[in-house]
């Protein structure tokens, strides 16, 4: 019997039945984390453009309060 460096058994030992299923959890648990991963690089990336969006938002209501200032200021100025 070969033991690897992690404990594991060598390619020559037949695989048992917990062994198996210790790695196919965590092979699920692999899988799992990889897809939570994913989701939250989408989810960051939505928050990326919610914050553009937020920002041209305030920076166009912003322009819209100094443009209504300057033509009040015009219109009394004459």
């Amino acid at each position: 019997m070969i033991e690897a460096r992690d404990g594991r058994q060598g390619p020559d030992t037949p695989a048992c039945a917990p062994a198996l299923r210790l790695e196919a959890h965590e092979a699920m648990a692999r899988l799992q984390f990889e897809t939570v991963h994913r989701r939250l690089e989408k989810i960051e990336a939505m928050m990326e453009r919610l914050e553009r969006r937020l920002w041209i938002t305030v920076y166009g209501v912003v322009g819209m309060i100094l443009a209504q200032a300057m033509q009040s200021m015009v219109q009394v100025a004459p």
